[in-house]
């Protein structure tokens, strides 16, 4: 799949701040250090380099990508994954609905991580608004903090899925907040983890690196 480069597409050497950049049938990137405002696609994915910046990053079957200390306001994909790089920052939402959902170190959304289908997963990372699936594995791994809690849904009528969530909160990790669970799953949390008030399972206590 042939890749729209945000700079060339505008025809300026540098993505001018503000302005957006959309593809249909083709990824959208953003060159490291570059600015752009709102950019989108259809079929394809969307990638910002190293210290880029988007306003709004958006497609529908494809992945978004945030280069190491890369930011943005907002990231939303309906059939693909999210991962933000070393540092990367969001300042509200990241969302999907059929896509893995991945932090690396030093990561920051500071609004709702969110998913229906797919892992969710923070690599000592930062989350703002809390973590939210509903078939989803939740890993909240090591010395990450999440603030406003996490909440798995109970699945739609019709669902065949009988996958378990699997939720598990590493070590020095802290969970400030409601953990509610309105299905059955899984939660295993580190014996040195510091979570809040938990509805609808029991914890299940770990000692080392992982369950």
């Amino acid at each position: 799949m042939k890749a729209m480069i945000c700079a060339l597409a505008l025809g300026v050497g540098l993505a001018v701040s503000g302005v957006g950049c959309a593809g249909i049938n083709s990824d959208v990137v953003v060159a490291a250090g570059q600015h752009a405002g709102n950019v989108s696609s259809v079929n394809g994915d969307i990638r910002v380099a190293a210290d880029g910046h988007v306003r709004k990053a958006e497609t529908v079957n494809g992945d978004i990508t945030l280069g190491a200390r890369a930011t943005a306001r907002k990231l939303e994909t309906v059939n693909g994954g999210v991962t933000l790089g070393n540092q990367a920052r969001v300042s509200d939402d990241a969302e999907t609905v059929n896509g893995d959902i991945t932090l690396h170190q030093g990561a920051d959304v500071r609004g709702e991580v969110s998913n229906v289908n797919g892992d969710l997963r923070l690599e000592a990372a930062h989350v703002g608004d809390g973590l939210e699936t509903v078939s989803g594995d939740i890993t909240v791994g090591a010395n990450s903090r999440v603030e406003g809690g996490i909440e798995v849904e109970r699945p739609s009528r019709g669902s065949m899925s009988t996958h378990v969530p699997r939720i598990v909160i590493g070590p020095h990790a802290v969970v400030t907040g409601k953990l509610q669970f309105k299905r059955p799953v899984k939660l295993y949390v580190s014996d040195s983890a510091t979570i809040g008030p938990v509805t609808g399972a029991t914890a299940v206590r770990f000692s080392g690196s992982r369950p």
